[in-house]
Order: C-alpha cells, then sequence, then structure tokens
C-alpha cells in the first residue's frame, strides 16, 4: 500500500516539474524550483503548489 502513496507523490512531482518548465520564470528560476521539487518532493510540491510560479496555458 505504500507505494501507490509514492507512485501519487512521483506522477505529482512530474506534474508540477512540467508546469515549473512551462512558466515565463527565468532559467535560473526554473532550476530553483525543480530542485526543490526534486530534493524534497512531498515538501517541495508543497511549497510549489502555494508559492511557486503556476504554468502559462494558452490556446
Amino acid at each position: 500500500m505504500g507505494y501507490i502513496f509514492g507512485i501519487i507523490i512521483f506522477v505529482l512531482d512530474v506534474w508540477a516539474i512540467a508546469s515549473v518548465i512551462n512558466t515565463n520564470e527565468t532559467t535560473g528560476t526554473k532550476i530553483l524550483w525543480i530542485a526543490l521539487i526534486a530534493i524534497l518532493p512531498v515538501v517541495g510540491l508543497i511549497i510549489w503548489y502555494f508559492m511557486g510560479p503556476k504554468a502559462n496555458y494558452s490556446a
């Protein structure tokens, strides 16, 4: 059952990283956010959700 939680966190982290990549932020800012999410998967995801840059999905 614990592996399901791990898979969910992994998928959410990949989604967050993809979202960071699709922002208009500078490359340095993107690298810092990606590193935070990768090094601290759960905490980084929570911090990004509340404070991080959001993706610019425009049609």
